[in-house]
């Protein structure tokens, strides 16, 4: 229990910081009649993405996510027309240097989707502890305000608490660089890595001498 008076307040900070890492989503399509022939070529496709990606070597990580098989079947009926399947491979890098480049020529695979980038910060990223010690210095400063202007000063600091912290990925602008048709050169992709918003709060009890009231 505190005895005297106390001031709470809130302290937040905003930062907008470069991002750190890319994913993108590289997606192998199938489809044929016959269900042997679209695993055939599933597999095929998946192994021409998994060629290219062991080639490069600024890649961090790669999972291969949802696999799916499916027969299409006529509106009425169980009848099978077709089969179709997909294998997603999730890709993560931190040079973004050759990453426009990188998708152009995933994307000119026969029957492959490529979805992306998507920016972000790593999880153990100094910019969210710079950001929740800029938010615990907000709450002193405003403790202190408060208190001179009542005519007292921040005494001891009774309880602190994180009020929660968002970190806003953002999608990526592109922009292709085509060539004026007199060249064929391979096109080119120029990606502006967007800035990432880290937001951190906390929650804080200050104890304060007495006020000067009057």
């Amino acid at each position: 229990m505190v005895d005297g008076p106390v001031v709470a307040v809130r302290g937040e900070a905003y930062r907008e910081v470069a991002p750190e890492i890319a994913r993108f989503a590289v997606t192998a399509r199938a489809r044929d009649r016959d269900r042997e022939a679209t695993l055939t070529r599933l597999a095929e496709r998946a192994a021409a993405v998994r060629v290219l990606l062991d080639g490069e070597a600024g890649i961090d990580r790669r999972e291969t996510g949802e696999l799916q098989v499916r027969p299409e079947t006529r509106r009425s009926g169980e009848r099978v027309v077709a089969y179709a399947g997909s294998v997603t491979t999730t890709v993560t890098v931190s040079d973004f240097t050759a990453l426009g480049e990188l998708m152009l020529r995933l994307a000119d695979q026969d029957q492959i989707e490529v979805a992306g980038p998507w920016w972000s910060l790593r999880p153990d990223s100094p910019a969210h502890r710079e950001a929740r010690h800029a938010a615990l210095a907000d709450a002193l400063l405003r403790a202190r305000e408060y208190a001179e202007a009542l005519g007292a000063r921040v005494t001891a600091l009774i309880e602190l608490a994180d009020a929660g912290a968002a970190e806003q990925p953002m999608m990526s602008r592109m922009a292709y660089a085509m060539g004026d048709g007199a060249e064929s050169g391979p096109p080119e992709l120029e990606l502006d890595p967007q800035p990432q918003t880290v937001h951190a709060a906390v929650q804080a009890r200050f104890a304060i001498s007495e006020p000067v009231l009057g």
